[in-house]
């Protein structure tokens, strides 16, 4: 693929078949993040990588039970919604099970975390499609990163003192017929374009 068809195709993969990814390719995945830019070329961004599956599952348990605790509210965004909703009903697994989940996190009192970490998951998604695996943005550790039980835990798992989550990758081979991730890319209806010219504010 060329850089904007790899950007045209890529698509959130959700289901994730038992075929473990190589290791060669969750290195270049983990490259293009790390190659990522940066605000002042800081590279403050901390890659977890888990592939443990009981680290998942004990990840999910307690994203469950704080997500469990909460009420929603009204005009909450519906995401957190929904997991919320989910985590009451029981059974709530946030990462939808993949190979391997890669939690972004950064320094939590510098201006551009959100930023940084956006920066290093959207490359890494493009080099996961560019490689044939599926990927999806998760947000409910970042939902999460103040409760105390999950950052007990994930400073286990070693994360810094005074860093938080702001992101995180769930990749893997996609579960489908065959092996590869859904490519169709989808009618843009939103991200409206404002073109601003000399003509326009003559």
């Amino acid at each position: 693929m060329n850089t904007l068809e790899t950007i045209h195709t890529r698509r959130s993969t959700r289901r994730f078949s038992d075929k473990p990814i190589e290791d060669e390719k969750l290195d270049a995945i983990l490259n293009a993040g790390r190659f990522a830019p940066s605000g002042g070329n800081s590279q403050n961004c901390h890659f977890i990588v888990v592939r443990s599956k009981k680290v998942l599952a004990k990840l999910a348990e307690l994203a469950q039970t704080a997500f469990a605790e909460m009420e929603i509210t009204e005009g909450m965004y519906k995401s957190i919604a929904h997991s919320i909703r989910a985590s009451k009903q029981g059974g709530y697994v946030f990462h939808y099970d993949p190979d391997c989940l890669i939690i972004v996190a950064n320094q939590k009192d510098y201006g551009n975390n959100i930023a940084d970490t956006a920066c290093a998951l959207e490359n890494m998604m493009l080099a996961a499609n560019e490689l044939d695996l599926g990927s999806v943005w998760i947000n409910q550790l970042r939902w999460l990163n103040e409760d105390e039980t999950l950052l007990g835990y994930e400073r286990e798992l070693g994360l810094e003192e005074n860093e938080r989550v702001y992101g995180a990758l769930a990749v893997g081979y996609a579960d489908t017929e065959n092996g590869l991730p859904e490519r169709k890319p989808l009618e843009r209806t939103g991200n409206k374009v404002t073109y601003i010219t000399d003509e326009s504010n003559a």
